[in-house]
């Protein structure tokens, strides 16, 4: 929490005013996921670009994942010896140095190398939004002044983060149309992630923010080797990775199904294909956003074990209807970003089921964690860590599915199932807690 000085104490109007702060780290929760959703339908570009080929439709969003992997415990190291403010001014800037090197790569008249170039800005944004994952949920808890509100705060992070999802595929899939094949054609959404990055970093340079206040103090050293021998954790490691890939796969692989099927072509005469798999995308993270605001409301109520076993189920339920049902056109409703319109519109059937599975995923998260850490103690930190590196899953799990999707993009959804299916098998025995471990000398490191 914020650390008060006598006076500050004393005179409640002397105390700082962190409305500014706390509105720009809403921000960037928003771009986190804003500039990670963005890279989905920027894929059907890339695909276009790279001979037709769905694979390299995935290629942003495994670049973007995959720098998790490099950053996740330099960011944590990074947090720990220069505090929050140099974490996040760092963590901005390099989010945008990331979208202006993609957004640079569509100026270049040579598909291969523009594809190229683009790989290396979605990659270092990737940096960025590990950097700001690291930062913006402490920082925001800090900058309550009571541990309720600080809370409170970072739910309502949380919920930004839904909303900037949520907008993401429907905002650029609107933009770029159907028949969108350079990367020039999202300059809109560039200049606007690379202004809100920019404003930010004028507001966090000239704040008076919080403070860890640990910073600077001697740190125990823990060995990150013995975090491994509880079991609950060990297996919920591959779990947090195997969940990234379910959330991200299935947004992902929905949108392409969508945007390449004929019964929305055919179907749909006013409105582009690419627009309609933004809108229903759109809605998946729309319901990660209620599952995760009623799983706050019921999360002191029923155990995670509980939940997370009914949301693996739910979601493993609706994929096979997804992948079993027959390709039924129903009526839902459309938004065009481009022409700002509004309309009625016909969609598979499955897509929906495939949709639906964004409510049972949103709270498998938080759920994993709390099982992973139980009984973890002093290695709680460094479990969070490992769990940040293991958000890159989230770029491979799609990628190996984009490999089946070159065969059958319905098929290709037995991959989401199986990591559900690990993830029941985690909830259902391999999260019991082992024996606690013997205490091992702690080391103070400077």
């Amino acid at each position: 929490m914020i650390e008060l000085t006598q006076e500050e104490k004393q005179n409640p109007q002397k105390r700082p005013n962190f409305v500014l702060p706390i509105a720009i780290m809403f921000l960037l929760f928003f771009m986190i996921a804003f500039v990670t959703g963005y890279q989905n339908p920027l894929g059907s570009v890339i695909e276009k670009m790279s001979a037709g080929n769905p694979i390299m439709s995935q290629l942003g969003t495994l670049a973007n994942f995959i720098a998790y992997a490099f950053m996740g415990y330099p960011a944590g190291m990074l947090l720990q010896k220069k505090g929050y403010r140099v974490t996040a001014l760092t963590a901005v800037t390099i989010g945008f140095i990331g979208v202006a090197v993609t957004y640079f790569s569509g100026w270049i008249d040579n598909d291969a190398s523009a594809v190229v170039v683009y790989l290396i800005g979605a990659f270092i944004a990737g940096f960025s939004m590990c950097l700001l994952n690291t930062v913006v949920n402490p920082m925001l808890n800090s900058l309550g002044s009571t541990p309720n509100q600080g809370n409170q705060l970072v739910q309502f992070g949380g919920a930004c983060n839904s909303l900037g999802a949520t907008l993401a595929p429907v905002v650029v899939g609107g933009l770029l149309g159907g028949a969108a094949s350079t990367i020039s054609s999202a300059n809109p959404v560039f200049f606007l992630a690379m202004a809100i990055f920019f404003v930010a970093f004028l507001v966090l340079y000239f704040s008076k923010l919080p403070e860890s206040p640990d910073l600077g103090k001697p740190q125990n050293k823990v060995k990150v080797a013995n975090a491994f021998k509880y079991r609950n954790f060990t297996f919920g490691v591959l779990a947090i990775f195997c969940y990234v890939g379910l959330e991200v796969g299935l947004a992902n692989w929905t949108y392409q199904y969508l945007e390449k099927s004929e019964l929305v072509a055919t179907n749909n005469i006013n409105f582009e294909a690419s627009a309609i798999a933004g809108t229903i995308c759109g809605i998946y993270w729309l319901l990660m956003l209620v599952g995760r605001l009623l799983g706050g409301v019921i999360g002191s109520k029923v155990s995670s074990r509980a939940m997370l076993i009914t949301a693996t189920l739910g979601a493993m339920a609706f994929i096979i209807l997804g992948i079993s049902l027959d390709q039924s056109i129903v009526p839902f409703f459309g938004f065009d970003s481009g022409n700002m319109l509004f309309e009625v519109v016909n969609v598979p059937l499955n897509s929906i089921f495939f949709v639906l599975c964004g409510f049972f995923a949103s709270i498998m998260w938080g759920a994993i964690f709390n099982l992973s850490v139980t009984g973890l103690g002093k290695y709680t930190p460094v479990a969070s860590g490992i769990f940040m590196v293991m958000v890159c899953g989230g770029g491979i799990f799609p990628f190996l599915q984009g490999l089946i999707a070159s065969s059958s993009i319905i098929g290709s959804f037995w991959l989401p199932f199986a990591l559900a299916a690990y993830i029941f098998l985690y909830a259902l025995l391999l999260s019991r807690p082992s024996s606690s471990l013997p205490e091992e000398p702690e080391i103070l490191e400077e």
